[in-house]
C-alpha cells in the first residue's frame, strides 16, 4: 500500500494520506474515550521514538527504551487521572521514573558526554509525551469526555494546515522566517488563519461544548503556536541536517513533521481552556 503511495505525485500522497489517517483519527476520537487513547498511544510513541531516532543521527546517545517507556507512563497516569479511575496522587510516580534516568546513564560506559544524553532524553519526554498528555487535560475538561473539543482542535489544524498550504503555493511571495524555513510564507499563513477561522465557525453549527467566541479565539491561539511549532520542528531538523523527520506518512515525511504544530500549540490551548 504505502510503496503504491509512493509512486503518486506529492499531492495525491498527501491528500491519500490525509484522508486515510484523518478517518481512523476522527473515528477513533469520536467513538469512546478508549479509543481516542489508544489511537494517540500510538501516535505519541511512534512520534517520540522518531524523535530519539534524529537525535541519534546528530551523534547524541538519549535512552531510547527509558525515554519512551516514561513518556509513555506519563501519557497513561494523566489520561487514568482525568478520566477519574486513579488519583492525581499517582502523578508523584513520575519522579522516580524519571530518575531512573540518570541510574540508567551510570553504567553506560560508553557514553562519552552522559548528561547531554540525559538532556536529550528528557527533551524527548518533554517535547513530545507531555504534549500529548495535556490533551487528556483539554478533552476532559468539562468533567467528561467530550470528543468535540479533540475533533474540534483537529479540523482547525487541519484546516490552517490545507488553507496555508493551498495559499502559499498559489501566493507565497513574502518570506514568513526563511532562516528557519524557507518556503513558508505570510500569505500561507493568511491563509491557514481564514481557513482556521471558518472552520471554526463551521464548528460552533454542530459542536456545543464551546460558544462560537470560544472556538473562535481557540483557532487564532492554535494557528499561532501550531505555527511556530511548526518552525520550531524545522530548526531541530536544519540542526542535523534533514529535510523531513521520516518517511512513515507518504506525502507528509514522519510523524513529528504530522503532527508539530499540536506539540506547542496543546499547552497554550490548555491554558486558555483552564483559564479563561
Amino acid at each position: 500500500m504505502i510503496s503504491r503511495l509512493n509512486s503518486y505525485s506529492n499531492l495525491r500522497q498527501r491528500v491519500i494520506a490525509a484522508l486515510l489517517g484523518g478517518a481512523l483519527i476522527i473515528f477513533s476520537a469520536w467513538f469512546n474515550s478508549w479509543t481516542y487513547f489508544a489511537m494517540f498511544f500510538v501516535i505519541t510513541m511512534l512520534t517520540q521514538l522518531e524523535f530519539y531516532k534524529l537525535t541519534g543521527l546528530d551523534g547524541m546517545l538519549p535512552l531510547k527504551f527509558w525515554g519512551t517507556f516514561s513518556g509513555m507512563f506519563i501519557y497513561t497516569l494523566t489520561f487514568l487521572i482525568e478520566k477519574h479511575i486513579l488519583s492525581y496522587h499517582y502523578y508523584f510516580l513520575v519522579f522516580p521514573i524519571a530518575a531512573g534516568t540518570f541510574f540508567i546513564k551510570l553504567y553506560r560506559k560508553n557514553d562519552i558526554k552522559p548528561f547531554t544524553s540525559i538532556a536529550y532524553t528528557f527533551l524527548g519526554i518533554v517535547y513530545v509525551a507531555v504534549p500529548f498528555s495535556l490533551l487528556h487535560v483539554c478533552v476532559f475538561i468539562n468533567g467528561f469526555y467530550s470528543h468535540e473539543i479533540i475533533l474540534g482542535l483537529l479540523f482547525i489544524i487541519w484546516a490552517s494546515d490545507t488553507g496555508a498550504y493551498f495559499a502559499g503555493t498559489k501566493f507565497g511571495k513574502t518570506k514568513l522566517f526563511e532562516r528557519v524555513s524557507p518556503k513558508k510564507s505570510w500569505e500561507g499563513s493568511i491563509g491557514g488563519t481564514i481557513a482556521a477561522l471558518f472552520m471554526a465557525f463551521l464548528i460552533s453549527l454542530f459542536y456545543h461544548d464551546l460558544l462560537l467566541w470560544e472556538w473562535l479565539v481557540l483557532s487564532v491561539i492554535t494557528v499561532v503556536t501550531a505555527t511556530y511549532g511548526d518552525l520550531v520542528e524545522s530548526l531541530f531538523k536544519r540542526s542535523i541536517a534533514i529535510k523531513d523527520s521520516g518517511t512513515s506518512i507518504p506525502g507528509h515525511g514522519g510523524f513529528l513533521d504530522r503532527f508539530d504544530g499540536i506539540l506547542l500549540a496543546t499547552p497554550f490551548i490548555l491554558a486558555y481552556l483552564i483559564l479563561f
